[in-house]
């Protein structure tokens, strides 16, 4: 069996272990996956992708956008651009991890020919991701997805899927796994997440709406929060799988600890289609 690479924290009493994944070690790491999910049927997902090439006209405010106007712009963007990572933590109800969490590095994106913004590479190859790397021994997404679809990962009701402002995560998902442009409109989009990904999806940027202290991004709000981040850097995706984890499951029992989160799930923030 192919060994991962690893990268371990050194400051939490409970170390956890990024098992960094490549072309070259990926049907082992899913082996392990599909092993582990029925005990640890939370995943945490987060995604690294080349920014934003298509935006809003400045002259229009955001505050007036509609979902239907979210996700036009989302798709343009998804449809025009690649995965370079993704992050995914697998924990129990109770917050009990395995000993590591997962970082999958894609090969699909090329920084000197594809369209990016030029910004969020710059700022991903600082936080330390490897583009010639990913380029020479990275997973593609196409063999990535037919891993998923048999992992029990998706279309699997006992398994609930945490996120943070997950409509692009859940884009760049999508169009790996029916390896296509996304849906030409939202509600077949969400149509398509919920068949991939159950009713039991929680975006952490939506609870917030309903916990009044919490507002900003991930690395805000945890620190609101109280937490630390356990192992890696912000804007790598497995690191901030985890954090997404931490987040939620503090929300969950600070702020939802009478009734629970449920009544909130499947929705995604900026896509609010009740």
């Amino acid at each position: 069996m192919a060994i991962a690479d690893e990268q371990t924290s050194s400051s939490s009493s409970s170390p956890v272990a990024i098992r960094q994944v490549w072309s070259w070690n990926l049907d082992a790491e899913f082996d392990l996956i599909r092993d582990l999910v029925d005990r640890y049927p939370f995943v945490s997902m987060d995604t690294e992708f080349p920014g934003l090439v298509f935006r809003r006209p400045h002259s229009s405010d955001p505050r007036r956008a509609r979902p239907s106007d979210h996700y036009r712009l989302l798709k343009s963007n998804v449809d025009a651009l690649s995965l370079i990572q993704v992050g995914l933590t697998l924990s129990d109800s109770l917050g009990n991890l395995p000993g590591f969490i997962w970082e999958f590095n894609f090969r699909d994106f090329d920084a000197a020919r594809d369209p990016h913004a030029p910004d969020s590479i710059d700022l991903l190859r600082r936080q330390g991701v490897d583009f010639d790397r990913n380029l020479a021994e990275g997973v593609d997404s196409a063999r990535f997805a037919e891993l998923v679809m048999s992992s029990g990962l998706v279309c699997n009701d006992a398994v609930s899927w945490v996120t943070f402002h997950s409509a692009y995560d859940f884009g760049y998902l999508v169009k790996a796994l029916t390896r296509r442009d996304l849906p030409g409109d939202i509600a077949e989009f969400l149509a398509v997440v919920r068949v991939f990904f159950g009713d039991r999806v929680y975006d952490v940027k939506h609870l917030m709406r309903f916990c009044h202290s919490l507002h900003g991004g991930l690395d805000r709000v945890a620190t609101a929060l109280d937490l630390d981040r356990a192992v890696g850097k912000c804007h790598q995706a497995g690191s901030d799988s985890l954090l997404t984890w931490q987040a939620f499951r503090k929300i969950r029992d600070v702020f939802f600890a009478n009734d629970g989160p449920e009544k909130h799930a499947g929705v995604l923030y900026g896509l609010e289609v009740y």
